[in-house]
């Protein structure tokens, strides 16, 4: 009996399960002989906003997209909570007590908005242009070059188009490596190309373009309003404090919030109001700041140019610049990286030629 228990113990005693571990070592040894190919198959696909060239920042899987320079948003932000904060606390009790129980949901209501808008505004793609591949890159330049000569003066660097009757010149673009289409300019602060560029507003830290002019707008417009109606909320409030023979002092100390809101109020409204009146202007035309500034279409070289973007109607005009269909953002940036771009889009600055670097002097100067 013995025997016969040791016959059944000896066979599991033995390490019978260890010479399996070498092949796969050998296995593994293997793989790494024959390169990093394997390795790098399990890796987490890149998204295009993770090697985006522009000095952009973005947030929540590229969901949200904001200047690098962020300019004075928390300022903005901090100022319109400050003004509103105080107001709900010194004033609208006041107010609902001797006036009418509506002035808190039309505070409200505005305060709302323009906290919405101006989120829309700083978070949204302005119309940033993707710049060209290296491949459209190199026929662009095919195209400009055309003689193939090699003298020292680089070729043109502009090309004209006509709308409505009208020549529009189109600049290349020497960062982004293509012919801005119309209305289109590059900004140095974002480093990106923005379709029908207004401006690069530091208070909302972002620019102002062609997908987001519209919240801009709004916000601006909503804001005149919500300075307007808190300023008069605020000297309603003191002035009836200072019935009775009180004066105005003694309704400051009663409601040291007030005051503040007043200083606010009275050095910002005046020129919130002429933003929202100069805009109003821009829409109504069919303008952008830029154009306007540069007088692109005023004729002030003598020539007979008129806006071609214009349609001659005012109503028109606000509908096309505020009501039309939102059009998609052009970069994708939530889009896949394909495995071999990430070597491309490094490289791209590298192989432009070196005729740019001496037509980009000349261009800059002139704009």
């Amino acid at each position: 009996m013995k025997n016969c228990e040791y016959q059944q113990i000896d066979p599991q005693a033995l390490p019978t399960q260890t010479p399996p571990p070498p092949p796969l070592q050998e296995e593994k040894e293997e793989e790494e002989e024959e390169g990093g190919e394997k390795r790098e198959e399990p890796r987490r696909p890149r998204r295009k906003w993770e090697v985006f060239p522009g000095k952009n920042r973005f947030y929540c899987d590229g969901r949200i997209i904001v200047a690098r320079q962020g300019g004075v948003l928390p300022l903005t932000l901090g100022l319109i909570l400050v003004t509103c904060g105080l107001f709900f606390v010194f004033d609208c009790p006041f107010l609902v007590k001797h006036l009418t129980s509506c002035i808190p949901f039309i505070g409200g209501g505005l305060f709302v908005f323009v906290v919405i808008t101006l989120l829309q505004t700083s978070f949204t793609d302005p119309g940033i242009l993707p710049r060209a591949t290296p491949d459209e890159a190199a026929e662009i330049e095919k195209q400009i070059d055309t003689t193939g000569n090699s003298s020292y003066r680089p070729p043109p660097r502009t090309k004209e188009v006509v709308i409505n009757q009208q020549v529009v010149k189109l600049k290349y673009c020497f960062t982004c490596k293509m012919f801005r289409p119309p209305r289109t300019s590059h900004c140095s602060l974002c480093d990106n190309c923005v379709e029908r560029f207004d401006h690069h507003c530091p208070w909302v830290g972002n620019c102002v373009g062609k997908r987001n002019y519209r919240f801009f707008y709004t916000f601006i417009v909503s804001l005149s309003f919500l300075t307007a109606f808190i300023f008069g909320c605020v000297t309603t409030h003191l002035s009836l404090r200072a019935q009775g023979g009180k004066g105005l002092v003694f309704a400051l100390q009663e409601s040291p919030g007030s005051a503040v809101e007043l200083v606010i109020c009275f050095f910002s409204v005046w020129s919130i109001l002429g933003l929202s009146g100069f805009h109003t202007y821009l829409v109504a035309s069919n303008l952008t700041t830029n154009e306007d500034i540069k007088g692109s279409w005023s004729g002030k070289g003598g020539e007979d140019v008129t806006n071609p973007y214009s349609h001659k109607n005012i109503f028109i005009n606000c509908c096309a610049v505020l009501c039309g269909p939102m059009p998609p953002s052009l970069i994708d940036r939530r889009g896949f990286l394909p495995s071999d771009e990430s070597v491309q889009t490094a490289s791209v600055d590298i192989e432009l030629p070196t005729q740019a670097t001496k037509s980009e002097i000349n261009v800059t100067e002139e704009d």
